[in-house]
């Protein structure tokens, strides 16, 4: 009789080919087992932990839990998506030594979790919680594990567990960053992302962008003087369908406005954001409130369209492409401001070089990461979803409490 290993491998072999009948074949011989009176229990166990074994073999090519939460959701749909989530878990557990915090952080925001008693009975018990049957869940696990098994190396943002960073004591379950600065600012975008109305969100978008800004310098100072400086890092921000260039764009001019480099892998459904720890989260907080208000300012455009013969998606996608160019603007503006107000009170021959120096270790983490980076060319398809989508941008208050004015045209 095959062992359960020997089983698996067949049907990931089977998978990741061409031969469509053969793969189904190699998957009913999984719902069978191995003949054995356990045999759909030894099955089940060992794809639990084929499932971890792939996991853990992508942490050094650069993989993190929430990257494979992402593209597994992303090609193979939500319920393989939330099944990889059950495997995140099961690796956990097995990791030995420190782990670091910012990884349980991810595992936490995923829910992952063991809520099963027996690693036998997981995948019967799994598909009982999706209402499915097993040839279901025998398939979603096998093309999991094929997709991970042939994901690509990316880059290393942060050393994984056992990859000789340090390890930080966890916080406790409040959520709070410990920067009551940006708790602030966490509070202000929350508050633009909920109310219906559009001038109090832009306000509200603007002044946490100054606070920001102010966060920023503040930190670099403090930095230039400390035994350990901070060192540039990075965070990948998903860019998910629909219109996914769009929101790479938003990420860049985002990123842009606060000292960092992005880059945008398409095919893996991500953009990379490098930069100081401070301007990542930044990044992180401003893109995702950022990405919402966008959205909204978009349907809300889409009522006052003149050309209703136009393409929505053709429509949709310019007004985001507009949106994030111009709110990229306005948010370099901030930025500037607050620079020119902190070398005043700092002094320029203080500041300059601290800025100048940090702008060059970004850009050299970004050229160490991503030497074969290139640019691409923004298309156009919709004039009146570009110009609805600039005027929306306009009329962003990001200097929260004077009035609205446009910005000049890009150079």
């Amino acid at each position: 009789m095959p062992d359960a290993d020997a089983l698996i491998v067949a049907a990931v072999t089977a998978v990741r080919g061409t031969d469509v009948r053969d793969a189904e074949r190699k998957l009913d011989r999984l719902v069978v087992g191995t003949g054995a009176a356990d045999g759909t229990a030894a099955v089940d166990a060992a794809l639990l932990g084929r499932l971890a074994g792939a996991l853990a073999r992508l942490w050094p090519r650069g993989w993190q839990p929430t990257d494979v939460a992402r593209i597994v959701t992303r090609r193979l749909g939500p319920r393989p998506g939330r099944l990889v989530v059950d495997a995140l878990a099961a690796q956990r557990r097995g990791q030995a030594g420190d782990v670091p915090q910012w990884w349980d952080e991810q595992l936490d925001a995923l829910t992952a979790r063991i809520w099963w008693d027996d690693d036998a009975r997981w995948l019967a018990r799994w598909a009982a919680r999706e209402s499915e049957d097993r040839i279901t869940a025998l398939r979603d696990a096998v093309e999991v594990l094929a997709l991970l098994d042939g994901l690509p190396p990316v880059a290393v943002l942060r050393p994984p567990p056992g990859g000789g960073g340090p390890a930080v004591p966890r916080r406790g379950p409040t959520g709070r960053s410990g920067s009551p600065m940006l708790d602030r600012v966490r509070a202000l975008l929350a508050k633009a992302e909920s109310t219906t109305f559009p001038a109090e969100a832009e306000a509200l978008t603007g002044k946490a962008q100054e606070l920001i800004a102010r966060h920023s310098l503040d930190r670099a100072l403090v930095e230039a003087s400390a035994e350990r400086p901070d060192q540039p890092g990075g965070v990948r921000l998903g860019t998910e369908a629909p219109y996914a260039g769009a929101k790479a764009l938003l990420v860049q001019e985002v990123a842009t406005a606060n000292r960092c480099e992005s880059v945008w892998s398409d095919d893996l459904g991500f953009a990379t954001v490098l930069g100081f720890p401070a301007d990542l989260e930044a990044v992180e907080l401003l893109y995702t409130s950022l990405l919402v208000q966008a959205t909204a300012a978009m349907l809300r455009g889409r009522g006052e369209r003149t050309r209703k013969d136009r393409r929505t998606k053709a429509y949709d996608e310019s007004f985001l492409h507009a949106f994030a160019l111009r709110i990229g603007e306005r948010l370099r503006a901030a930025t500037e401001a607050a620079d020119r107000q902190a070398a005043e009170d700092a002094g320029p021959q203080r500041l300059l070089p601290v800025l100048a120096a940090r702008s060059d270790a970004v850009r050299e983490r970004m050229e160490t990461l991503f030497p074969r980076a290139t640019s691409s060319r923004l298309t156009i398809r919709d004039a009146e979803g570009w110009h609805s989508g600039t005027s929306a941008a306009d009329r962003a208050r990001l200097d929260a409490g004077a009035p609205s004015r446009p910005l000049p045209g890009r150079r």
